[in-house]
């Protein structure tokens, strides 16, 4: 999984091979298709969250911009860390990956210490919405916890074409 992930990083940050991403991460080597709800079962799997509850990348690189310091809201990335590492949004840290024991653990213990009335966004951007198998349980852990005003960012396809392509201002890491 680890080679995978990082030549699908290669490919995403020298140039433009996004479907790298999808279809690399839709079903690694050795992963069975139950890992991925959406192909076991041949459709998306349900979405916990409102249309409400997400945000479009447009919107949210505004918020992030012209928000005061205080009122911008916090972003948290809870996909592999490997793209954490390649390019995040500005600001966000890294507390996933949700869809494994140890990832959704580490999310919720940074969640216990924030008021229930903070402003959250939640991301992944590992490959495409329907089949990403860390937002749903990020995303319903947080609620389960009380947040008050949770919201998922829409990244349909992946990070980099959904954000990193467009434009959008992102970070790297060590």
């Amino acid at each position: 999984m680890k080679v995978v992930l990082g030549a699908m990083l290669i490919a995403l940050f020298a140039g433009g091979a996004s479907r790298l991403v999808s279809g690399a991460l839709a079903q690694a080597p050795g992963q069975s298709a139950a890992a991925h709800p959406a192909s076991a079962a041949g459709s998306a799997p349900s979405d916990p969250w409102t249309s409400a509850q997400t945000v479009q990348p447009s919107d949210l690189a505004k918020e992030l911009a012209d928000a005061p310091q205080a009122s911008k809201p916090t972003v948290v990335c809870v996909g592999p860390r490997v793209l954490y590492r390649g390019g995040h949004v500005p600001g966000a840290s890294y507390h996933g990956t949700a869809s494994t024991p140890q990832g959704l653990d580490d999310l919720k213990k940074w969640a216990e210490s924030i008021p229930r009335s903070t402003n959250v966004v939640v991301y992944c951007g590992c490959c495409p919405l329907d089949r990403c198998p860390n937002l749903r349980p990020a995303f319903t852990a947080l609620h389960d916890m009380g947040f008050t005003h949770l919201r998922m960012l829409l990244i349909p396809t992946n990070f980099y074409t959904d954000w990193v392509k467009p434009g959008y201002p992102f970070e790297k890491s060590e």
